[in-house]
């Protein structure tokens, strides 16, 4: 496992395939007490995938993997193979519920004070779909890791470092 720190941001709605993403170790990686990698060691990658959340349906997600990392010292820079952090923004199923009952609730109080048991009826049904309206008409969450996030990823290939 690498312990990194983003150093560039990606998200949902701003990111593109194929965006360049860039990360430093957190700490040093150690192996028999000998340390292999420094902390600060630069690792880069891409986004592999960035969707916008929907307005119904479709939650945002970003992912991204980094393909090489730049050895400290006079090594130069080498290519590695990581897994693919994703990361998918919450539901948003109880909120888009609760407002559709508020605009319920708001309604038949309204319709209540107007027009009596009928009107509360009414009015619920209005205020019912004044907030199916604006659940339909907003977007779900993003997903943002902003730079400086702490983020995991595990090498899915070994990486032989030569060390003094």
């Amino acid at each position: 496992m690498l312990p990194l720190t983003l150093r560039s941001p990606v998200a949902s709605d701003t990111s593109s395939v194929e965006d360049p993403v860039r990360a430093t170790l957190r700490r040093p990686i150690t192996i028999g007490g000998t340390q292999v990698l420094p902390a600060g060691t630069v690792v880069t990658g891409h986004v592999t995938d960035a969707a916008r959340s929907a307005r119904v349906k479709g939650r945002g997600r970003v992912a991204f993997r980094f393909n090489r990392i730049d050895l400290p010292g006079d090594g130069g820079q080498m290519p590695i193979r990581t897994g693919t952090v994703t990361r998918i923004a919450p539901g948003t199923k109880k909120q888009d519920a609760a407002k559709i009952g508020v605009g319920a609730a708001g309604g038949a109080i309204v319709g209540g004070i107007v027009g009596g048991g009928d009107g509360a009826a009414k009015g619920a049904a209005v205020g019912g779909g004044a907030g199916t309206a604006v659940v339909l008409a907003t977007r779900g969450k993003e997903v943002r890791l902003g730079a400086g996030a702490p983020v995991s990823v595990r090498l899915t290939a070994p990486l032989t470092v030569r060390v003094r």
